[in-house]
């Protein structure tokens, strides 16, 4: 897939004004209260009892995901139900079938869904899908939410998320505004990373415009020739916020010096596991629900030693297929790059205009994105 860096990420600038917008929180699970004596005094107390993940919801939507079956308590024999889900696999993974041949996992039955570890209670994922709009206010070349007025934007989104609603009725749909915080840069600027932080002002703005929809805001991070450990703890206090998750983007991860642009950048699995387990140490400190933490990616070589990766209770990680090209293009490199190598959960990025280049006959529709397997249960649009 082509890369997305473009002179506009040359051109930002802007001032930072240092107040914080009001910040509102979502609540992902009702905690039922119940009371009790106390043994010192005769006067009710309040225990609110920690809540639980709905493991058999959990399990059913990753195999709807995946396209299998529903598990039933039956007669069913285990090899029977096992050939159900390799006929059913067989017939719903016409797009691995496309991949590589050389990626024999490409087409091997029961990749999907991953074995991994259940997420704490409160979990966003699988239960809901994120759709999502990506951009920065500075720039009309990077995104939906540079190239529109906010009011439109959100306009769009509500359109967008109604018709994902429409196409899966199972699966509710949350909206998200998907801004890039940390902005990969054609010049080295003081510091010599090739990087532009957004001023609080405009993390705001992006906040404000989630909280009207009762979404959730997604910081986007391209570090060039930062590093995470160096990044990341400028935005904790948006991302200790109930409704702030967190995005990487491997294209423009310099290890090797290069000025972003010029060529493909790369994280690997430690680089990755160092968000997730930032991330979780600040759910844990805050009490909050698990976050998610979406990895961009449109070759192999953008992640390394992915089988390393690894999900925690605390957060739910999105491989999402991030580039542009025609609906065979993207089906194909959905496949052989996201697909093959699970790890989680999975998305997919969609161009509003990139996705038009001949000789793409159009963007892939809700029901061609659904029919991928698996699923991806995070879109965003750029």
């Amino acid at each position: 897939m082509a890369s997305k860096f473009t002179k506009k990420h040359a051109a930002l600038a802007g001032a930072a004004a240092l107040a914080l917008a009001p910040v509102f929180a979502l609540s992902y699970t009702n905690l039922a209260a119940t009371e009790y004596q106390s043994a010192d005094a005769n006067a009710p107390e309040r225990f609110i009892p920690l809540p639980e993940l709905d493991r058999s919801g959990y399990d059913a939507r990753l195999r709807a995901l995946a396209h299998l079956k529903p598990l039933v308590l039956s007669s069913t024999t285990p090899q029977e139900l096992a050939s159900a889900d390799v006929a059913a696999s067989a017939s719903s993974s016409t797009s691995l079938k496309q991949a590589s041949s050389t990626k024999a996992a490409s087409t091997t039955p029961h990749l999907w869904p991953v074995s991994t570890v259940y997420p704490d209670a409160g979990a966003i994922l699988p239960f809901k899908r994120i759709v999502a709009y990506y951009g920065n206010f500075y720039s009309k070349g990077m995104g939906v939410l540079g190239e529109y007025p906010s009011e439109q934007v959100l306009a769009m989104l509500a359109s967008t998320t109604a018709k994902w609603a429409a196409a899966d009725p199972t699966t509710p749909v949350l909206p998200a505004i998907q801004y890039i915080a940390v902005v990969a840069q054609g010049s080295a600027g003081k510091e010599g990373k090739y990087i532009l932080r957004m001023p609080d002002d405009q993390i705001d703005k992006a906040l404000g415009m989630a909280e009207q929809v009762h979404g959730i805001l997604i910081l986007d991070v391209q570090v060039g020739l930062s590093t995470l450990p160096h990044e990341l703890p400028m935005l904790e206090k948006y991302l200790a916020m109930p409704n702030v998750e967190l995005a990487i983007d491997p294209e423009f991860s310099m290890k090797y010096g290069n000025p972003p642009g010029t060529v493909i950048g790369t994280f690997d699995a430690s680089d990755i596991n160092y968000a997730a387990q930032y991330l979780a140490g600040i759910v844990r400190d805050n009490h909050l629900p698990p976050k998610v933490l979406v990895v961009h990616r449109f070759t192999e070589d953008m992640v390394t030693n992915y089988k390393k990766i690894q999900p925690l209770p605390e957060v739910q990680i999105v491989m999402d297929m991030d580039g542009w090209g025609s609906q065979a293009k993207k089906k194909n490199t959905y496949a052989r790059v996201i697909a093959a190598e699970p790890v989680q959960f999975t998305g997919i990025k969609l161009f509003y205009k990139a996705d038009l280049k001949a000789p793409s006959t159009g963007m892939l529709t809700t029901s061609e994105v659904l029919s991928l397997t698996p699923a991806p249960i995070y879109v965003q649009y750029q």
